[in-house]
């Protein structure tokens, strides 16, 4: 019995709905982690992207344990000496409460070459504030 291997041809996505106010952010973050990267699939292959679309809402009710809404830190660099930021988990809850999530799955993405494509292109993270969805800046398709 030969290995199959998926082609990108034959690749069959899904989108899939999670609510952030339900799990933990790790426990999140896995799930979300496992439907991009299709690795639940039967015909799943490391080099092809034959994950599903992930669409997070409340983002901004995210469950975190313990005492990570105050010691939880993100730290950021501009590449300066010096130039290290740290932001706590709630401030970041308030202004980007997405950011929570994409640094999350970010972390338990496998680091290959399609890791930077993945969470770009199949996922859709919605925050705390609804945002209007106006025809003035959509692009009509033929």
């Amino acid at each position: 019995m030969k290995t199959y291997s998926q082609k990108p041809s034959e690749v069959s996505r899904r989108w899939v709905l999670f609510d952030a106010s339900e799990l933990p952010l790790g426990r999140l973050a896995t799930e979300i982690a496992k439907h991009l990267t299709g690795k639940y699939k039967p015909t799943y292959t490391p080099h092809i992207d034959g994950g599903d679309y992930v669409v997070v809402i409340n983002a901004a009710q995210t469950v975190v344990t313990g005492y990570k809404e105050t010691d939880k830190y993100y730290y950021r660099h501009s590449g300066f000496p010096g130039g290290i930021k740290e932001t706590q988990f709630k401030e970041m809850r308030e202004r980007h409460p997405e950011r929570i999530i994409e640094e999350a799955v970010k972390g338990m993405l496998p680091k290959n070459k399609l890791q930077a494509e993945r969470p770009k292109a199949s996922t859709h993270l919605c925050g705390q504030r609804p945002r209007s969805h106006s025809t003035k800046h959509q692009r009509k398709l033929r």
